[in-house]
């Protein structure tokens, strides 16, 4: 019986000893696997992760700092002056305030026109046409060109084209300075704005038409829907989703709008069409009052920011009700 006890002892000591090797050896594996998880992700997050801390997030931190600063951005010399800035902004800088309410007259038109225009461009390049390929690649095109460049071209359409075109034809509206007045002005930002972006929302829209079931069409027009009503009640819900982006897209774009300011009026007629970007743009670089220029990037960071979560939020309802 000892012999046995002791044979079944050593049975069971050995039984153990496997066990802990068993577990040992899962254990080196797991942390064996966590390491090679950690260097792949180091491998393929990292150099992106780095670049993007070099380049958005450190710049970002930095012009808060100066935003509280009297810098001028060329001398060394930088004074903590607190909300000095943002005082002067809110009480006596008056083209600021001038600049927002004209940012925001010209978002709100550019959101429509461009959201109505690229769906309708939309829904005629989805149809049965045998040019739909073309029109699509027309369409998209001005998207492809720069900002600057686009400005510039559509600078000498309404000073030399336009020009020409009333002449010709004495057509009161080709005869006006277009570039000139304050109101010809705001609505030449807005027509090359519309006409750059329309492209690239109508082929969100496009995505989104191709989704829809056309089981569902063709069930709504046996009982008798007409198109107006097929586009109200089947096909605009089931395209929320791409509205909710393209209206993001829009909102966020038309806010930042600076190179169609700068290469078309740059501001003029004396400062008639200055958009916040191009404002900040001036206070700092052009005035060297880089400090107060932080603080407005910063206002208007937040200003963007809050208008577009709330848009999506909105929208995202607007989704589930529909």
């Amino acid at each position: 019986m000892n012999s046995q006890s002791k044979l079944e002892k050593v049975e069971a000591s050995v039984i153990v000893v496997q066990k802990n090797a068993k577990v040992s050896k899962s254990v080196s594996l797991n942390k064996h696997k966590k390491l090679k998880d950690a260097g792949l992700f180091a491998l393929f997050v990292g150099p992106v992760l780095l670049a993007f801390t070099i380049i958005v997030l450190i710049p970002f931190f930095t012009g808060i700092y100066y935003a509280f600063t009297d810098w001028n951005g060329i001398t060394g010399a930088v004074k903590w002056v607190g909300l000095d800035n943002f005082k002067y902004i809110f009480t006596e800088d008056k083209q600021f305030q001038a600049s927002f309410k004209l940012t925001t007259k010209y978002t709100v038109v550019a959101i429509i026109l461009t959201n109505a225009i690229g769906f309708g461009l939309a829904l005629l390049v989805t149809q049965m046409l045998k040019t739909r390929n073309i029109l699509r690649t027309v369409f998209f095109m001005p998207n492809l060109i720069g900002g600057l460049l686009l400005g510039f071209i559509w600078q000498f359409i309404f000073v030399k084209g336009f020009a020409s075109i009333g002449e010709l034809t004495g057509i009161p509206i080709f005869e006006q300075a277009w570039l000139g007045d304050a109101n010809t002005a705001f609505w030449g930002i807005v027509i090359v704005s519309v006409w750059q972006g329309a492209g690239y929302i109508m082929i969100i829209y496009i995505a989104a038409l191709q989704n829809v079931p056309q089981e569902l069409i063709e069930a709504a027009k046996i009982d008798g829907a007409n198109r107006w009503q097929i586009l109200r009640h089947i096909t605009m819900p089931l395209v929320a989703p791409a509205v909710t982006i393209c209206l993001f897209l829009t909102t966020a774009s038309s806010f930042k709008v600076f190179d169609a300011n700068l290469s078309l009026t740059n501001g003029g007629p004396f400062k008639s069409t200055e958009m916040l970007a191009l404002n900040i743009y001036t206070e700092a670089f052009v005035n060297n009052r880089y400090g107060i220029g932080e603080a407005k990037a910063l206002i208007f960071f937040l200003v963007v920011a809050a208008i577009t979560v709330l848009q999506v939020t909105i929208s995202k309802k607007k989704e589930v009700e529909s």
